[in-house]
């Protein structure tokens, strides 16, 4: 079963091209030059699915063309157009997001799956990032099932352990009280 927290995030299928079933993608990640991938996982529904390429065209640096096997019109195309799309981390080559971190270039979304900890204290799991506004946000699973918010803030952020998928934190008092 394929796991959010497997995933990096590579863009977005923003609309339909042509009639063929090609779609625009616009990728928000680098990563895409760096791989020779058979596949792509896009969320749909809920779903994180595979989607096989039959083939690709670059339009610009930011964005190409993607026609996916079994997509074979605009309709069907259509019904992708506004979902996300993933690779998988073990499609990128080996050290690919160890010298992404090193250079201070890694997408905060790279942190979902992580296990937040606070004063030696499990506070959750990263299950999302909200960075649609100037301050962005960790959406935090915790232990009991109940999801909190708490700023990505690198204030907060103590130490990164990848190996581990562990974020360490020193939160300010009252922030986890807050609903």
């Amino acid at each position: 079963m394929l796991k959010l927290e497997d995933m990096i995030e590579m863009g977005r299928l923003t609309k339909v091209h042509g009639l063929k079933g090609e779609l625009n993608f616009v990728f928000t990640s680098d990563a895409w030059d760096e791989v020779e991938a058979d596949y792509l996982i896009v969320e749909t529904d809920g779903l994180l699915v595979p989607f096989f390429l039959e083939e690709y065209r670059f339009k610009n640096d930011e964005e190409a063309f993607v026609k996916f096997k079994r997509i074979d019109n605009d309709t069907q195309a259509n019904e992708l157009t506004g979902c996300t799309v993933y690779l998988e981390r073990k499609q990128l080559p080996d050290g690919y997001l160890e010298k992404k971190a090193e250079e201070g270039d890694i997408d905060i979304d790279f942190y979902v799956g992580y296990t937040i900890e606070a004063d030696g204290t499990t506070i959750g799991v990263i299950d999302g990032v909200d960075d649609s506004t100037a301050n962005v946000l960790f959406s935090i699973e915790t232990p009991t099932g109940g999801n909190i918010i708490i700023p990505a803030s690198d204030d907060y952020i103590v130490e990164i352990d990848d190996e581990q998928k562990i974020m360490r934190m020193e939160l300010p008092d009252g922030l986890l009280d807050l609903d």
